[in-house]
C-alpha cells in the first residue's frame, strides 16, 4: 500500500496489516471532519430552504404589484360599433363610457420625387460646388455634395442615406420601361405628419429638377413633385377635433389609445371600455395562490409528526413566523375605523369573499367575489389599490414609521409590496452603513458559518494528513527494524548450524 507520502508498507516483515491499522487510525481521527461536514450540510440545507422562501416571497410581490396599481390591475376591453376605423387598447384608468369617433384624414409621411433621369450611374454635374440641398421641420437642414466624379443618382442616394441620424429616405425609382427609363430620386421623410414635411428643396446639379413649391395650408399639394404630402391624422372625438402626426391618438381620452385605421367622415362609430372581469379575477387568483404557496411551505417546514420528525430544514426557524406575520398582517391588519366607516362593503378581504383557513391559506368564494366586482368597480379596485402614492411624511429612514403610508388611500397590495420589500431591499443606516433584510442577512450569517466551518476543516485535515504521515514513517521504521533483526538471526542460525555440524 502506498500512501499520500509515497512510502509504502505492507507488513511483510512484522507479519502484521500495517496497512489496516494505519487506515483505521487514520478513520478514526477523521471523525471531526465528517461531523464538520454534516453540519456544514445542515447549513447548506438551511441555506437552500431560505432561498426557495426568498423565490416564493418575490413571486408573491409581483403578483402584489400587478394589483397594487389600478393602471395595472383593472383590465379594460374596447367594444366599438364598426371594425376597421380603429383599434384600441385600454389600461386601467380607463372608466367605463361610451364615445363617438369619426376618423377624417389618416396621417402621411411626406414624399417628394425629382425629374427623371435616363440613367442612374451617369455623371449629372456639370461644374464644382454643385448640391442638393432640403430641409425636414424647422431645424434640419441638409447639403449633399455632388462633385463630379462622384455625382451620379445613384452617389447622391447612397450621401443622403449616409447621412448621421438622418430624417429622410433616398430611393430610386424607375417610372419609365426598360426601354425608355426615367429614373426618379424619391425622398421620404421617415417622420409622419407636418413635423416630418421636406421643404426648401434646392438642386444645382445639372439635369436634376424639382418643383419645390409647399403645400397649401389646407395639406394639399402645390407641386406635382410633392407625391404624398405629410399631414396630421385627424379624428373628431365626443365632437371635438384633435389632430396628431402619427395614426396613435394616446392621449385623448384617459385609459384608452386608439389607432385610426380608416376614415368614417359621415359615419361616427361608437366605442365603450368595459372592464374584464375575467382578466381582473384572474389577478387576484394569482395573488392568492402566490400568497398559498408561501404559507404551505412555512407549514410544511414548521410541521412534526412522531413518525418523521420535524417537517423542514428550517423548523422553528424564526425568519418563518417573520414572513407569515409580515404577510398576514398587510393583508389583514385593516384599521378599525375604516372598518366602521365602510357604507360600501369593500374594506376588506373578508367582505368581497377572500378568507383566511384555520392553517391560514386563502380561500375564494366565486360568487361573492363576483358580485362585489359587478358593483362599485372603484371601491373594489381601492381595497387593493393604493390611488394617491406613498407618503410617509419625512419619517427617519429605518423606523417604523418610514415603511407606513401616511396618505389617505393605501391599498391593500401595496401595503403587501412594501412589506416584502422591507424584507428582500437593503436599507441605508446611520453613518453610511447598511441595513440588509431578514433573508440577505440570514443568508450573509449562513455563508459566514460555513466558511468557518470550511477553515475548520481544512485546520483538521492538514493534522490528519500528518498524523497519517507520522504513521506511516513509524511504521515504515518498524518493518525495516524487524527485517534487519530477522535477518541477523537469520545468520545466527545459519552460524550455530555450522558449528555444530
Amino acid at each position: 500500500m502506498a500512501f499520500g507520502s509515497g512510502i509504502g508498507i505492507g507488513g511483510l516483515s512484522s507479519g502484521l496489516d500495517t496497512n489496516s491499522i494505519v487506515q483505521k487510525l487514520v478513520s478514526i481521527e477523521s471523525l471531526p471532519i465528517q461531523q464538520l461536514e454534516s453540519k456544514k450540510k445542515a447549513q447548506q440545507d438551511k441555506q437552500n430552504g431560505i432561498s426557495k422562501l426568498k423565490t416564493l416571497i418575490k413571486d408573491l410581490q409581483t403578483k402584489a404589484k400587478a394589483v397594487a396599481t389600478q393602471s395595472s390591475f383593472l383590465v379594460y376591453d374596447v367594444k366599438t360599433s364598426k371594425d376597421g376605423i380603429a383599434s384600441f387598447t385600454a389600461n386601467g384608468s380607463a372608466t367605463a363610457a361610451s364615445h363617438s369617433l369619426a376618423v377624417t384624414q389618416l396621417a402621411a409621411v411626406d414624399r417628394w420625387a425629382f425629374e427623371g433621369v435616363g440613367d442612374p450611374d451617369a455623371e449629372l454635374a456639370t461644374g464644382p460646388g454643385q448640391q442638393v440641398t432640403f430641409q425636414v421641420g424647422l431645424d434640419d437642414q441638409y447639403v449633399i455634395e455632388a462633385e463630379p466624379g462622384s455625382s451620379s443618382l445613384n452617389n447622391i442616394a447612397a450621401a443622403i442615406n449616409s447621412q448621421e441620424n438622418g430624417k429622410v429616405t433616398a430611393s430610386i425609382v424607375n417610372t419609365g420601361t426598360s426601354g425608355n427609363p426615367s429614373y426618379k430620386l424619391v425622398l421620404t421623410s421617415k417622420l409622419s405628419g407636418e413635423e416630418g414635411r421636406i421643404s426648401n428643396i434646392t438642386s444645382d446639379v445639372g439635369i436634376l429638377a424639382i418643383d419645390a413649391t409647399p403645400p397649401s395650408a389646407l395639406g394639399v399639394a402645390g407641386s406635382r413633385n410633392n407625391i404624398t404630402v405629410g399631414n396630421n391624422a385627424t379624428a373628431i372625438v365626443d365632437g371635438l377635433t384633435v389632430e396628431r402626426a402619427t395614426n396613435e391618438f394616446t392621449d385623448v381620452i384617459a385609459g384608452i389609445t386608439f389607432t385610426a385605421q380608416g376614415l368614417n367622415v359621415d359615419e361616427p362609430i361608437t366605442f365603450s371600455a368595459e372592464p374584464n372581469k375575467s382578466a381582473i379575477k384572474k389577478k387576484i387568483q394569482d395573488l392568492v395562490d402566490s400568497y398559498n404557496a408561501v404559507i404551505n411551505y412555512t407549514n410544511a417546514q414548521n410541521s412534526y409528526s412522531k413518525e418523521s420528525g420535524t417537517g423542514g430544514v428550517l423548523f422553528g426557524d424564526s425568519l418563518l413566523s417573520t414572513v407569515r406575520s409580515t404577510i398576514q398582517k398587510s393583508l389583514f391588519d385593516v384599521p378599525l375605523d375604516t372598518i366602521s366607516n365602510d357604507t360600501t362593503g369593500y374594506s376588506t378581504l373578508n367582505i368581497i369573499g377572500i378568507n383566511s383557513g384555520n392553517d391560514g391559506t386563502l380561500t375564494i368564494d366565486q360568487t361573492k367575489l363576483d358580485a362585489k366586482l359587478s358593483g362599485d368597480l372603484s371601491a373594489f379596485s381601492d381595497l387593493f389599490v393604493d390611488k394617491d402614492g406613498f407618503d410617509n411624511n419625512g419619517a427617519t429612514v429605518n423606523t417604523p414609521e418610514y415603511y407606513q403610508d401616511t396618505s389617505a388611500d393605501s391599498g391593500l397590495a401595496d401595503k403587501l409590496s412594501r412589506a416584502i420589500d422591507r424584507m428582500l431591499s437593503t436599507s441605508a443606516g446611520d453613518n453610511g452603513t447598511s441595513i440588509k433584510g431578514v433573508f440577505d442577512s440570514r443568508l450573509d450569517s449562513i455563508a459566514k458559518t460555513i466558511r468557518g466551518i470550511d477553515d475548520d476543516i481544512r485546520k483538521k485535515q492538514v493534522y490528519v494528513d500528518k498524523f497519517e504521515n507520522d504513521l506511516l514513517i513509524k511504521f515504515s521504521n518498524l518493518e525495516s527494524t524487524m527485517s534487519r533483526l530477522k535477518a541477523q538471526g537469520s545468520g545466527f542460525a545459519a552460524a550455530i548450524s555450522g558449528l555444530t555440524g
